[in-house]
């Protein structure tokens, strides 16, 4: 199975920045480079605790951002992305898009149906 990427927009403050992500199941937020976040006049709410894929604890600072997939709009948590992380689309902002992975196609797509259970 090969990488996902997603094309998607930050939107905040009446900015918008579009962005190529890699699509990772594995994190529950999206990281998006701390410059990226400050340019679009985003201010972080709190700081949080996280587990690395190592079983490192690390802290980074978080908040909420509009984005935009496929026309989709939502509000998704955000991590405060030093310069060495990566920057990825998380779990959340997909559920909140409504968006799914084709792994036979390696990219995402819309939901047909939104699971109810």
């Amino acid at each position: 199975m090969g990488e996902t990427y997603a094309e998607i927009k930050l939107i905040a403050n009446k900015k918008e920045i579009k962005k190529r992500l890699l699509v990772d199941t594995g994190a529950t937020f999206s990281w998006i480079n701390s410059k990226t976040l400050k340019q679009l006049g985003i201010q972080p709410t709190d700081e949080e605790e996280l587990e690395t894929i190592e079983g490192t604890i690390i802290k980074r600072k978080i908040a909420e951002i509009e984005i935009e997939c496929f026309g989709r709009k939502g509000h998704t948590g955000v991590i405060f992305a030093k310069r060495k992380d990566s920057e990825v689309l998380g779990v959340h902002a997909l559920e909140t898009l409504r968006l799914e992975i084709d792994p036979f196609r390696n990219r995402i797509k819309k939901s047909r149906a939104i699971k109810a259970l």
